[in-house]
């Protein structure tokens, strides 16, 4: 490469990268993988060192990528100690060199110790005289985000330490992690609410830790895992040893999973080990971190301007496929947004069968160049979320096009419009575009609304018979009426009014989430919900008002302050109100602890029960017991009714969790099946069921 075009390439690498270094840390919302950034970094790198005269100080080669908040959020404050990244590798060839050189700068014999590298966001601890003092977000390397009052509200991260013999101050560092059983609930809330859903497990950990309202905090369900402490600051020959001392004061340290190795052979079979194992926990992991043990010898060693020398990052590579698209639909939401999703010869990752991916919006669209025909690469984000992330050209078509974005919505025909610092097309016509109607319709409907047992069948026919066009046309619905739906009788459309009638007590904070506001999900509608106390305080709040809501920024009150003043939503909300709904807060529906019969106690159910699933779930949480969606190995019990998911059953059993019946559940708590709690569970008829590396 001549020196003109070396000059072109670095200065290119170095915006591309600082762009996406951005959007990965700062946004929590990554549009390349890791392997692709690691790749272009390596690049970087080697037409650096080709091209010295090129050189800068502020390259992305020379610095840390960056998590600082903008604006005064949180407190900055600088690190004692410089919180670097690891160098990433993704062959044993790479683990190899890293030994190689190594022992090239040291003079004695040594071992490593492996650990998981867990895939969160870091933090710094401090502990002051036994008391959790200070925690920095990693930030630059340098300066840090005080986060401290948030992660006071993280459980597993202790307040006072237990035990002796610990610092009069010292610093601990690690990851803060979201189980994946807390990010399915968090996205299914997103969802929801139609907003933009966390690519994974990291992303949503790391916007999680810079809410506003260390309360929402408190409730995203996050965990701790501590790592590393920097040398000097506990006097202990060997970083595992220092490791077990920090757990014997009660400090989130995992020392099970570390393992002592002495040769690559041993590094290997580590590595081999967790890419099968590791899809067994409850958090994410991507790879393996390989350090020197020896504390005197990490010191010999010492740094580079952004990593340690002493240590290195195995990653696992993300499961991949590629297979051809075969169209693009556009599919419509209740609030009007347009996106692009891709339906792809199906191919299997990550033990399930994708066939359809989201292609997020037009700007993505652009950015993959995507091709009618296209063959492209399909991962899962975090092992959740499919994700297309390239397109394989070399098998492009010839002749083949790019799609067209759609400039009218693709259900009704209205002119699509784009807000001001949006990426997503929206149609405006709220009022006429049955898609957003029935999308709405259905929300309302929905289990954790108002559950009404109206699934989107049933809807679909309502709609074509013109019987309902807005939530509260559903109270004014005839007995007779319900006999022009196909296959009703008299027993589905008793069934259908009773619960009717059961959803005029539901709690005022899911009538406002039921009502289908943009960006408004469950936490939020419980948060304004109780902060206001009632509709009417809420429809007359000005955007102040709004915005002194914890965690409510600027979008979400916009939203919010203009849904109440749009003419036909206050007409909608005085006929819900004649219906009876309820339209402000009760302090009894507030739940009290009955016992600690099942503190600490993780407990996934499955099937259905003698009281509906969102009852035993709160039977669950007062007494003291944690519920979880997905079954793993710290899972106390599974509680399976009839007809129990026949995968939990396996993987229960495969781990060795013991699986109890309702009645076992029932003889666990004080005074066994509580009285005056059932009511009748599970469908009641067919076809009504409510649709980083890791840093020191």
């Amino acid at each position: 490469m001549d020196r003109l075009k070396a000059k072109e390439r670095i200065e290119y690498l170095r915006s591309f990268l600082e762009e996406n270094s951005r959007k990965y840390y700062v946004e929590n919302a990554p549009v390349i993988s890791d392997y692709e950034f690691d790749t272009l970094m390596h690049e970087l790198e080697d037409l650096e060192r080709a091209f010295p005269e090129f050189d800068s100080p502020d390259s992305p080669t020379r610095r840390v990528g960056s998590d600082i908040s903008a604006g005064k959020d949180f407190v900055k404050r600088p690190h004692k100690y410089p919180m670097l990244s690891l160098s990433n590798t993704y062959s044993i060839s790479e683990v190899e060199e890293f030994a190689e050189r190594a022992s090239k700068g040291l003079s004695e014999a040594f071992t490593y110790s492996c650990e998981l590298k867990y895939d969160g966001t870091a933090i710094c601890l401090t502990y002051r005289d036994g008391k959790l003092f200070r925690a920095l977000t990693r930030g630059d390397g340098v300066v840090g985000d005080d986060v401290t009052a948030n992660v006071l509200r993280i459980p597993s991260i202790p307040h006072t330490l237990t035990g002796s013999g610990f610092p009069e101050e010292f610093e601990i560092r690690g990851e803060i992690l979201m189980p994946y059983e807390s990010f399915d609930r968090l996205n299914e809330e997103r969802e929801a609410a139609e907003e933009p859903l966390f690519a994974n497990p990291r992303n949503a950990a790391s916007g999680s830790l810079k809410l506003q309202n260390p309360e929402e905090v408190s409730r995203r369900g996050l965990i701790c895992t501590l790592y590393h402490i920097p040398s000097g600051n506990i006097d202990a020959p060997t970083h595992v040893e220092a490791l077990t001392l920090a757990k014997s004061w009660g400090l989130p340290v995992g020392i099970e999973n570390i393992r002592i190795c002495r040769s690559i052979g041993e590094i290997e079979d580590f590595i081999n080990h967790w890419d099968v194992h590791r899809k067994e926990l409850p958090y994410p992991t991507d790879g393996i971190v390989i350090k020197i043990n020896e504390m005197a010898l990490q010191r010999e060693l010492g740094y580079t301007a952004k990593s340690p020398r002493w240590a290195v990052a195995y990653k696992f590579k993300a499961e991949q496929a590629c297979t051809p698209i075969l169209s693009i639909d556009y599919q419509v939401g209740r609030t009007g947004a347009v996106t692009p999703v891709a339906n792809m010869e199906p191919v299997l990752l990550s033990g399930t069968m994708v066939k359809r991916a989201t292609l997020v919006n037009a700007d993505q669209m652009e950015m993959l160049d995507i091709h009618e025909g296209d063959w492209v690469y399909v991962e899962k984000g975090g092992e959740i979320i499919p994700k297309i992330t390239g397109v394989e050209e070399s098998k492009r078509l010839p002749g083949a096009v790019k799609p067209v974005f759609p400039s009218v919505c693709p259900d009704c025909g209205t002119p699509l419009v784009k807000a001001d610092g949006e990426a997503k097309w929206f149609c405006p016509n709220s009022s006429g575009c049955p898609t957003q109607i029935k999308g709405r319709l259905l929300h309302f409907t929905g289990r954790k609304a108002m559950n009404i047992l109206c699934g989107e069948s049933t809807i679909q026919q309502m709609y074509d018979l013109d019987l309902v066009r807005t939530p509260a046309d559903f109270y004014d619905l005839r007995y007779d009426q319900l006999f022009l739906l196909e296959g009703w009788k008299e027993k589905s459309a008793r069934r259908f009014l009773d619960s009717l009638k059961q959803s005029l007590d539901t709690p005022f904070e899911k009538v406002l989430f039921a009502l289908g506001i943009r960006f408004v999900g469950e936490s939020t509608a419980r948060d304004v919900a109780l902060h206001f106390g009632s509709i009417d305080a809420l429809a007359n709040a000005s955007m102040e008002d709004l915005l002194a809501v914890p965690d409510v920024g600027d979008v979400v009150a916009g939203s919010i302050y203009n849904w109440f003043r749009i003419p036909e939503n206050a007409v909608e909300v005085q006929r819900l109100r004649a219906a009876g709904l309820r339209m402000s807060v009760d302090e009894g529906e507030r739940a009290e602890d009955v016992s600690d019969a099942l503190e600490g106690v993780s407990i996934v159910i499955s099937g259905n029960f003698s009281i509906s699933r969102d009852d035993m779930k709160k039977l669950i949480e007062s007494n003291g017991g944690k519920n979880s969606s997905s079954v793993s190995g710290k899972t106390g019990y599974l509680l399976a009714g009839e007809k129990p998911g026949p995968e939990k059953i396996r993987k229960a059993e495969q781990l060795g969790v013991k699986i109890i019946s309702e009645e076992q559940f029932y003889a666990l708590l004080p005074g066994g099946n509580p009285s005056g709690n059932s009511s009748e569970g599970g469908s009641l008829f067919g076809g009504m069921d409510t649709v980083e590396p890791t840093l020191f």
